[in-house]
């Protein structure tokens, strides 16, 4: 049986890579606005680039944060990409603060590189915290691409991954059927391929 993933389209994101990438591991993936689309799919994938309060604000003008919320509570797995992953979170500093859509607990911040050039863009080892599907057959310190200046600090019991440039910083979290990612798995060769794999197949495994 073919997994189907929708890309949640709001106007900001580097999506046709995405995209390709889910095909390239086999999914059939869907850029798309539209609920009905989204609740048709087995995953959902939150992508994002560009500021944190923008977002929130084309989110919840196509009504997709009432949508993220509803697959959440039916237990769809979601996957959280870059500007995705810190959406996921309570809240950010970012342009004066917003509300995020509160799915992972904690807030997000500028990223304290301890004097190195921020955004912080490049290749660095990501260290696995805890074990997950997403992660499976990926060594721990293997480097995924970044393209950042501000991180989340979430929970300690959701901390899936950390990286480290300057100080070290929370990279990738989990809770329940809640997933993000900071770097880009569209963008990390091998290896991001591999996490995208293995979301498809969470995805294929949750019951319709």
């Amino acid at each position: 049986m073919t997994t189907r993933i929708a890309i949640l389209d709001y106007g900001m994101g580097n999506l046709r890579s995405v995209e390709k990438a889910l095909e390239h591991v086999g999914a059939v993936a869907t850029i798309t606005a539209d609920p009905a689309e989204a609740r048709a799919a087995d995953g959902v994938i939150l992508p994002g680039v560009g500021a944190f309060p923008r977002a929130m604000e084309e989110i919840r003008a196509r009504g997709l944060d009432e949508l993220i919320e509803e697959r959440r509570a039916a237990g769809t797995p979601i996957l959280g990409i870059c500007l995705g992953l810190q959406l996921l979170f309570d809240s950010t500093t970012e342009l004066g603060g917003a509300a995020g859509l509160g799915l992972l607990t904690g807030p997000v911040a500028e990223l304290d590189a301890d004097g190195l050039k921020v955004p912080h863009i490049g290749w660095s080892p990501v260290r696995w915290e805890q074990e997950s599907r997403l992660v499976e057959g990926i060594d721990t310190e293997t480097p995924f691409y970044f393209v950042h200046s501000f991180i989340p600090a979430p929970a300690p019991s959701e901390l899936l991954g950390s990286a480290a440039y300057g100080a070290r910083f929370a990279c990738a979290a989990q809770r329940d059927n809640i997933y993000g990612v900071q770097f880009h798995p569209e963008k990390s060769s091998a290896a991001g391929l591999r996490l995208l794999s293995n979301f498809a197949g969470i995805c294929a495994a949750v019951p319709a």
